[in-house]
């Protein structure tokens, strides 16, 4: 790698993203023009790519959407790399937070702000890593020229689905984003686990199927209760929903993600790992041996399809017991699993009562680790972090990876963050969409350094050898 003040660079990247913090994008998910507002978000990024010599374009399907597309052109001997990152973000209570969420401050070490990991941090890292390959693409020798274009996408809209965002320019601008590879969020963060340290980098997530149950039942006064009213009966059906567990389906590479933690942690965790891949026995070991919550949450997750009530509707006033109510359900479907199956496990639970309409369905993607790219972000890890396990990983959420799989990309998380071991309330898992969202400054650093040293030298050949 040429010469590169890294400390300098850190402070470009920590600067643009306390930046990129303070411009609420909130995507409130109404589909309704303004919402998100990611243009202001868009244009920041291309003055700062503009001043770096990388040329933006912007695209918007509405009105204050924007999604920068920008690209360092190779010489065009192998197919494009795509960086993606999302602008919008979501809802934040700041009567829950410490500091403001969209102050972009600097407290104990961390940058806070909604955004600060899901994703505003790699829009920044991005956006650092191509002003870094525009300035040493024509380097002493030809050193830094690159064999394939790097393209930066900025999307918007990825909290509500895509449409408006990564999907829109698949739809639209296939050309600006097609591209052989493409690294994304959730995958690159280290996950301390009993004593060791891995770094799961994203291979596989599961599929979207929004629900809306609606129960129906006879309209009434409210001074005459009824037990068999619609709210009534969808109340007790929600709350058989929250206690019951779907089937146990581990997946091909939720079984590879298993098998590669447990490999590496001692007895007698390693065998109970081992064996939430037998559907027989998992629900009994997630209840009796997975102690910390946010773990058997996790690994819940990642075992079967999921349906969470999220939004309920019933009524208009307070005084008349209303004759219909309807519960909007967030399911996730797991690689391997269809919507028409997922619809038959969760009527199974809510029962005949209720009609179930889908209102958003996308499907579960996978890809392999037995591939050089992800051998080549694996090894960058461990360069940097020597003590370091990468591993396969499956998320229980949705990404932008789930469009650029239409154009046939090969889609990997990888959006590299160090995290403190010593400071327990930081969790990866717990900064998505959670009170006091913050990324370690150290973090953020090391991330850009990574992203930038695994992006540049995959599209470099180095001593007649290809990097992929």
């Amino acid at each position: 790698m040429e010469a590169i003040d890294w400390t300098a660079e850190g402070e470009h990247c920590v600067s643009l993203l306390a930046e990129l913090l303070r411009i609420p994008t909130v995507n409130r998910g109404t589909g309704e023009e303004g919402d998100g507002g990611e243009t202001p978000a868009a244009e920041f990024l291309a003055d700062f790519l503009r001043d770096a010599g990388v040329e933006p374009r912007l695209f918007a399907k509405k009105k204050g959407r924007a999604c920068l597309v920008a690209r360092v052109k190779g010489t065009g001997e192998r197919p494009p790399i795509l960086l993606n990152a999302h602008l919008d973000v979501v809802e934040a209570d700041a009567s829950g937070w410490d500091h403001p969420p969209f102050g972009g401050e600097i407290h104990d070490g961390y940058l806070w702000g909604r955004g600060a990991i899901d994703m505003k941090n790699m829009a920044a890292m991005s956006a650092c890593v191509m002003a870094l390959l525009a300035r040493n693409a024509s380097s002493a020798g030809g050193a830094g020229k690159l064999d394939r274009d790097v393209i930066f996408a900025a999307v918007a809209d990825e909290e509500a689905g895509c449409a408006d965002g990564s999907l829109f320019l698949v739809d639209e601008h296939p050309d600006q984003v097609r591209a052989e590879y493409t690294l994304g969020e959730v995958g690159g963060f280290s996950l301390h686990l009993m004593g060791r340290t891995f770094y799961p980098i994203q291979v596989a997530e599961k599929g979207v199927c929004w629900v809306r149950a609606t129960f129906e039942g006879n309209p009434g006064h409210g001074s005459l209760p009824d037990p068999n009213s619609a709210l009534l009966r969808m109340a007790h059906a929600v709350s058989k929903l929250g206690r019951t567990r779907l089937p146990m389906h581990p997946s091909p590479p939720v079984t590879t993600f298993l098998r590669a933690l447990a490999s590496r942690l001692p007895l007698p965790h390693r065998g109970a790992l081992s064996l939430l891949a037998v559907p027989a026995v998992a629900g009994a070991i997630l209840d009796h041996l997975v102690r910390d919550a946010d773990q058997r949450r996790t690994f819940g997750a990642l075992l079967s399809n999921t349906a969470t009530p999220t939004i309920v509707r019933a009524g208009s006033k307070i005084n008349v017991i209303p004759g219909r109510a309807s519960v909007d359900i967030d399911g996730r479907i797991l690689p391997g699993q269809t919507e028409a199956s997922f619809l038959d496990e969760l009527g199974a639970v809510l029962g005949s009562d209720a009609t179930l309409e889908v209102l958003r369905s996308l499907p579960p993607i996978e890809t392999t680790e037995t591939h050089p790219l992800f051998d080549h972000l694996a090894g960058t890890i461990r360069h940097h972090a020597p003590d370091a396990v990468p591993i396969p990983f499956v998320i229980p959420g949705f990404t932008d990876a789930k469009a650029y799989a239409r154009l046939g990309s090969t889609c990997y998380g990888f959006s590299p963050v160090q995290l403190d071991p010593t400071h327990r309330e930081v969790v990866f898992s717990r900064m998505y969409h959670g009170h006091n969202e913050r990324i370690p400054v150290s973090g953020l650093r090391w991330g850009l350094r990574v992203l930038y040293e695994a992006v540049a030298s995959f599209c470099r050949r180095k001593n007649g050898m290809d990097a992929g």
